[in-house]
């Protein structure tokens, strides 16, 4: 096994080349990983199958889809890479002051350096995070999860072939092996080392993260998402959009965990809300979703009990908390004390509802009539993503190319003096 250290050596020597590469030595860098991915196909995965059998018992039926690869999700994840390679360079200059004494100050987008991520069972975020850091100039060091780590050191060897093929440095990406405690923490403390460092899992991760980083850290991905429910509001709609927000893809962090129905439509919302959700996908052979039901929503509806933690918990599963509000301020007030800030939503009929909605949440995303689940960096049009941020600084939202960059002030002159 490598050490950590090592890894992180190479990873450092890889950078400054990595940012001396133009667009088009970038772009066919990227073009050669996407076709050595699709060439390895057969070997990623038969280590995903081995890492399947390993978690079978362990984690949920959910977390086992966000492990399990396909044919179709590897010709995904290639489709992804090429569609960053498509996408415009963000080593660019930002923007150009011409002082009165001459100089001429230019405020450059310039790499990061060494990226380091450190994520769970999500495989596909292997090559995302890869391609990403490769267009930002910037090399990457990944640390998942001991579940999926056959199908990401797969991954990342299909990536370096591509980059060998090309004349890349291979140590622009490059996998942990240590899938223990320690390497996490030592990524963590890699002063020196990694320039920016995004953790994508969940709290447990994120709360680590945070705490015990001495490198500069992004706070990414507990996804307490909202939605609501308003008077007036098309209820057919809503019901498509609740339906989407839940049940497409409940692992995931854009997936909807509370729902807010305003007192006004619930009697006629809810009923249709749990034949949608509970009754109809039970008689199709579908899991059906759980819903943890407020005092006032269990009045109309038969449900289960909203515990104290039900409106502050990231279910990641066929779950949802339900609860009636009197108002829209109500519902946000709701939001403000449990939501995590990464996205909410408002289904209304109302312009002035939607425009306090959006003014008043402070969220990451925010949506007026659409489902959460388009938090997403290919649905936002940046291409795959590196992580939703859900902080402030340096980052917000969808961590695309732009949001992988830092920047430096490169200034001409012709002789001035202070």
């Amino acid at each position: 096994m490598k050490e950590t250290r090592l890894i992180l050596q190479e990873a450092k020597a890889a950078a400054p080349l990595l940012a001396r590469f133009g667009t088009e030595e970038k772009n066919r860098a990227l073009l050669a990983m996407a076709d050595a991915l699709i060439a390895a196909e057969e070997d990623i995965l038969a280590a995903n199958a081995e890492d399947m059998n390993a978690a079978e018992g362990k984690i949920s039926p959910v977390m086992l889809d966000r492990l399990k690869l396909t044919s179709e999700r590897i010709a995904g994840m290639a489709d992804g890479i090429r569609e960053v390679a498509a996408l415009p360079d963000p080593a660019r200059v930002l923007e150009r002051i011409e002082r009165p004494n001459g100089l001429v100050i230019e405020k450059t987008a310039v790499p990061m350096g060494v990226i380091a991520i450190i994520y769970e069972s999500r495989p596909n975020v292997t090559s995302d995070a890869a391609a990403l850091a490769l267009k930002a100039g910037s090399a990457c060091v990944l640390r998942g999860g001991k579940e999926a780590f056959r199908s990401a050191a797969a991954i990342v060897r299909a990536l370096r072939e591509g980059l060998k093929a090309v004349g890349f440095p291979e140590a622009a990406v490059s996998v942990v092996e240590d899938t223990s405690r320690a390497s996490a923490k030592e990524l963590m403390t890699a002063v020196g080392y990694v320039d920016l460092l995004i953790p994508r899992g969940g709290a447990g991760l994120i709360r680590a993260c945070v705490e015990e980083a001495k490198v500069p850290c992004i706070q990414t991905g507990t996804g307490i998402c909202h939605v609501y429910v308003d008077s007036p509001c098309d209820l057919s709609m809503a019901l498509r959009i609740v339906e989407n927000a839940k049940t497409s893809r409940p692992s995931v962090c854009n997936a909807e965990e509370v729902l807010l129905v305003h007192r006004d439509v619930a009697g006629e919302f809810l009923p249709e809300l749990k034949k949608r959700l509970v009754d109809q996908r039970a008689a199709e052979g579908k899991i059906p979703v759980e819903l943890r039901l407020d005092p006032e929503a269990a009045k109309l509806i038969p449900g289960t009990p909203a515990g104290d933690q039900d409106f502050d918990t990231e279910f990641l599963d066929y779950i949802l908390a339900v609860k009636m509000v009197d108002s829209v301020e109500q519902a946000v007030s709701h939001i403000a004390a449990h939501s995590t800030g990464h996205s909410e939503s408002i289904l209304t009929s109302s312009d002035e509802h939607a425009a306090f909605f959006t003014k008043a949440v402070d969220s990451a995303a925010v949506y007026v009539n659409a489902s959460t689940r388009f938090t997403d960096g290919g649905e936002f049009g940046l291409g795959c993503e590196m992580g939703i941020s859900t902080q402030k600084l340096h980052a917000r939202g969808p961590m695309g190319l732009g949001e992988l960059m830092s920047y430096k002030y490169v200034i001409h002159g012709n002789g001035q003096i202070r």
